[in-house]
């Protein structure tokens, strides 16, 4: 944990290593002061994909919420995007991703370090989303313009906004979105391009050490992987190799959540480290410094995996701080709580440091998730069971929960 009190340490940009590239001589790493990679006067960095993903999830989510326009099938379609077999063929507002051959199922809990071994929980995880999808069209639209109480379906009043849920209180466009940002975004950043498993499989290395290129591309294969991870975060950014002045206001998910963490003055850093540590990384792997490059890797994991528990604690809090006032606003405190629900699912694809393992196990976080389900869900939940789960999180971090609920 590089967290105390909570002080990030600033990062080095420059380093003196012993590169694993068959030379014991000391290297000169220096990182760039943008995600700017060159060979040949040419970028080498690439990360469409992401992008591609990023923005097919803001779209869907977007589109569960239009009560006129949306169908089962378009909102199935722009989570599969399956044009080939029918339906929907042209389910997104943006023609580039109806043309895109890229799909949000696919990177769904599919990193190869978490689910390569464990397709049935991979399958599992794919399908709630679906169900999730359904559910909306199946429950919450046809009660557009019926009151919400326990046990029926339909709308709540949010100071002057209106939510949406389901019998047990849910939003279920905040269980996608807010699910998306581990089962997606984290699990293919931490567990799968920045894993060495990835990053070094096949003859990755040598071809690296050597210069060889991808077939038809401007870097090497582990190059590219690198930069996937990156798209994850700032793939949507306005300036793709400077993107910490818009930080925060790119997308709805972990970009955001990033930027809202670094807002706190008990986690300020945290931001530039991680955005710093992506650079570092990238400029170690030209210089085939691989020790270093797993370093960077490891801030990463850690970094992202405090974003998400921080604002699950943030969201718990919130929620247990709605409930205990003497007139609830059962319409905020529901939506805090759908935010907590989405958090709470994406700390199952979070990473130790140097583990194999997330800072709590599925099982962990499906025994909370019951806990919010359980009876008639939300309008049931007691505060100081909130609060429990909260200190589970926390004590997995070297945070508190005042730090984290600010």
């Amino acid at each position: 944990m590089r967290l105390t009190k909570i002080l990030l340490l600033p990062l080095l940009t420059l380093a003196l290593i012993s590169c694993d590239n068959g030379n014991d001589d000391n290297t000169e790493i220096d990182a760039p002061a943008t995600y700017e990679f060159t060979r040949n006067g040419e970028s080498t960095v690439s990360f469409t994909g992401q992008t591609t993903r990023i923005q097919m999830a803001s779209e869907l989510i977007s589109a569960m919420m239009d009560f006129d326009n949306s169908t089962e099938e378009l909102l199935l379609e722009m989570y599969r995007n399956e044009t080939a077999s029918g339906g929907d063929a042209n389910p997104f507002e943006n023609p580039a991703l109806n043309e895109a051959t890229k799909n949000i199922k696919g990177k769904v809990a599919a990193s190869t370090y978490y689910f390569s071994s464990n397709t049935q929980l991979s399958a599992e995880i794919k399908n709630q989303f679906e169900a999730w999808i359904s559910a909306q069209i199946d429950e919450v639209f046809p009660n557009e313009n019926t009151l919400a109480e326990s046990g029926q379906p339909g709308q709540i009043a949010d100071g002057s906004s209106t939510r949406y849920v389901n019998a047990k209180g849910f939003e279920y466009n905040q269980l996608v979105g807010k699910s998306l940002i581990g089962a997606l975004m984290a699990d293919q950043m931490l567990n799968n391009y920045l894993s060495t498993t990835v990053l070094d499989a096949g003859t990755n290395r040598e071809d690296n050490n050597n210069g060889t290129l991808a077939e038809g591309s401007n870097y090497t294969n582990m190059e590219h992987k690198w930069d996937e991870a990156y798209g994850y975060l700032f793939g949507t950014a306005t300036d793709l190799a400077n993107p910490m002045p818009t930080l925060g206001q790119d997308d709805d998910f972990l970009n955001k959540y990033l930027g809202r963490v670094d807002g706190d003055d008990d986690f300020a850093g945290i931001a530039q480290e991680t955005f710093d540590a992506f650079k570092l990384g990238r400029a170690a792997i030209e210089a085939g410094a691989y020790d270093v490059r797993d370093e960077q890797a490891q801030i990463i994991r850690e970094n992202i995996s405090i974003v998400i528990a921080v604002r699950a604690v943030y969201y718990l809090e919130s929620g247990k701080n709605g409930l205990e006032e003497s007139s609830p606003d059962y319409g905020a405190v529901f939506h805090d709580l759908s935010e907590a629900y989405g958090f709470l699912y994406s700390l199952q694809f979070t990473r130790v440091p140097g583990s194999d393992s997330p800072y709590l196990s599925t099982e962990e976080i499906n025994g909370m998730l019951a806990q919010l389900e359980a009876g008639n869900g939300l309008w049931d939940i007691e505060p100081s069971v909130l609060g429990e789960m909260s200190e589970t999180i926390a004590a997995q971090f070297e945070f508190t929960i005042e730090q984290a609920a600010n």
